[in-house]
């Protein structure tokens, strides 16, 4: 099957964020930096990046995180159920109690983390891992929401890669 990228449309940059505000897109940097220094398995990180950033509807971060994800050992098909992860048998407990709380966290304007989604995730994860899940997911909705909104970043090849 071939593709016709003639027929693509790019996301254009709308505000060049980082080179208009270095120092504060070198203090984030700094901040994804520490954050890989973390008790959480790469695996799930990918995974609850990538599933904040669909929310957000972040494209860069959406296929960068997609794209690490393959290339951490993750497979095409876990990635492509993860919006509908509450009815694929594909998903653990504990991942599923992070995807509740990136979702929960990522839409604190509907309401505020209920204490059934906290428990359930205490329940997953050591005192130490909910503390850098709770900061992975507050880092990757920074990322996403400028993303998104400002458009800062270019994707890089095309459909087949």
């Amino acid at each position: 099957m071939t593709t016709n990228t003639e027929a693509y449309v790019l996301p254009t940059t709308r505000l060049a964020i980082d080179d208009l505000s270095p120092e504060i897109a070198r203090a984030m940097n700094g901040l994804e930096r520490a954050a890989q220094h973390t008790t959480l398995e790469a695996p799930l990180r990918e995974l609850v990046k990538l599933r904040v950033a669909q929310i957000n509807g972040c494209v860069y971060c959406v296929d960068m995180h997609s794209r690490d994800a393959v290339a951490g050992g993750e497979t095409w098909r876990r990635i492509s159920l993860l919006p509908v992860w509450r009815e694929s048998p594909f998903f653990t407990p504990r991942e599923r109690a992070a995807f509740a709380l990136a979702e929960s966290m990522t839409r604190l304007a509907d309401s505020e983390v209920p204490d059934q989604i906290w428990t359930e995730a205490a329940a997953h994860f050591e005192e130490k891992e909910l503390s850098d899940l709770v900061w992975h997911i507050a880092i990757i909705n920074t990322w996403t929401r400028l993303g998104a909104t400002a458009r800062p970043w270019t994707l890089s090849g095309d459909a087949n890669s």
